[in-house]
């Protein structure tokens, strides 16, 4: 992660990228309608957005995985209930309003997707619904059906842009990524999240659209791998959401000429869109991509990178831009012991196996640190370098997120090797900033 190394001058220069990613898959149709409304619990004005992702004919090549939370939203009960329907022809999309264990909740949601199956000639039970928002609010219902013919009528089948918009709720800016096969077929897909993100799933909703045709069966054991080294790879505070749902359609127009190929696609693409939810994460200023090698199973090793990038003191200290390697130390030993390494692989044989880096200089090695003036110099350089804006405490004394396009795709980059075996994982997270809790300190005030 990841397969680009973009590069953008402008929040313009962004969103002519986006424009030039979003170009739908063939069989496919997207409209949004936006209505105001007053929260039931919060007597305030408020706007919601209806998203409607419509396939030309239903089909029965769909998967989707959805949050391991115990308390999940309605709209994922539902949600595992559509995987044992014969097809799918339509996903609603609300943000604003999460639909999680909410008074009448399930009816509300099945209330929409009748709607829209009547609006589009379909079976209820061929609608998938999905909801992000504040948690413990009631879904405006009479509202959002009132809306819906709006969203059809929006329908258009040039671009997915309209969808990756539409779904936003904290995020700073929209996620499309795609990719394009050489018999002309293509996979797109758009994502939302920004804070409560730690998978299995995160706060996220990713639709993936694809016109190769890819049997059932395989395009869902496609998804459950592919999601490993991806959503279930990335963390921006260890919180994990109710409402988590990623999901991939197939219209069924190309053939597919190669599993396999179709495979790394989705998961170049699953890859690109979870680093773009950490970059895009509630006040993140700091990407932290945590490279765990020479393990003895993958298993830990995602732990262990996932303890590093969840470590409160090491994120403080990279959001401040100060190499406190010692933080990083703490992070790693607190999360071998998490990990259950064993008992040859905790305290003094760990510490003399494990070799750590920093934007690629060594800073332990041999169970000591190797550490010179140079060295803190250019590690302090390294953070500045990956930081995707400044923070600085506004007139008002409340501190906001950032800019509202990624400037780059640098990270600050980590290296653990174990010395313990050749199992490796990736994992990515962020920093933890003034923004970050201001953000959630506000969310619903």
């Amino acid at each position: 992660m990841p397969s680009t190394d973009l590069v953008f001058p402008s929040c313009a220069a962004h969103r002519r990228w986006l424009a030039a990613q979003a170009a739908l898959p063939r069989g496919f149709r997207v409209g949004t309608a936006k209505f105001a409304f007053t929260p039931r619990e919060a007597p305030k004005p408020s706007e919601m957005t209806l998203t409607l992702i419509s396939l030309d004919a239903p089909t029965r090549d769909f998967a989707a995985v959805f949050t391991r939370n115990a308390f999940p939203g309605a709209p994922v009960v539902i949600g595992r209930e559509r995987l044992q329907e014969r097809e799918l022809g339509a996903i609603i999309v609300n943000n604003k309003i999460s639909n999680v264990c909410a008074p009448e909740g399930r009816a509300a949601a099945e209330a929409v997707c009748t709607r829209v199956g009547e609006l589009l000639g379909l079976p209820a039970s061929a609608v998938l619904p999905s909801s992000t928002g504040v948690i413990g609010w009631s879904l405006p219902v009479e509202e959002m059906l009132a809306a819906l013919p709006s969203a059809k009528a929006a329908l258009q089948a040039d671009s997915i842009l309209p969808a990756a918009q539409g779904i936003v709720t904290t995020d700073l800016y929209p996620k499309v990524r795609r990719h394009d096969f050489a018999n002309g077929g293509s996979l797109v897909g758009v994502a939302k999240g920004a804070g409560m993100i730690e998978p299995n799933l995160a706060t996220m909703l990713v639709y993936l659209l694809t016109d190769v045709a890819v049997p059932r069966e395989a395009l869902r054991e496609m998804l459950r791998r592919v999601v490993e080294p991806s959503f279930n790879s990335i963390s921006i505070d260890s919180d994990t959401s109710t409402s988590d749902t990623v999901a991939v359609v197939s219209s069924g127009r190309v053939a597919c000429e190669d599993l396999g190929a179709f495979e790394e696609a989705l998961r170049v693409v699953c890859c690109d869109l979870a680093e773009d939810v950490v970059r895009n994460g509630e006040g993140v200023r700091h990407v932290i991509r945590v490279a765990v090698t020479g393990a003895s199973d993958a298993g830990q090793a995602r732990s262990l990178g996932k303890a590093i990038i969840n470590a409160p003191l090491f994120k403080c200290a990279v959001a401040g831009n100060d190499p406190n390697v010692g933080r990083l130390v703490q992070a790693i030993g607190k999360g071998a012991e998490t990990a259950s390494f064993g008992t040859g692989g905790v305290g003094a044989a760990l510490m003399e196996r494990l070799r750590l880096t920093m934007g690629g200089i060594e800073i332990f090695s041999d169970g000591v640190f190797q550490l010179d003036p140079q060295k803190e110099a250019t590690l302090v350089a390294h953070l500045k370098q990956a930081e995707l804006y400044e923070s600085r405490l506004p007139a008002d004394g409340i501190y906001r997120a950032g800019v509202d396009y990624p400037p780059h795709e640098r990270c600050v980059e980590v290296g653990v090797d174990l010395g313990a075996g050749d199992r490796t994982a990736t994992v990515l997270g962020g920093d933890l900033t003034h923004e970050y809790v201001s953000e959630n300190a506000d969310y619903r005030s």
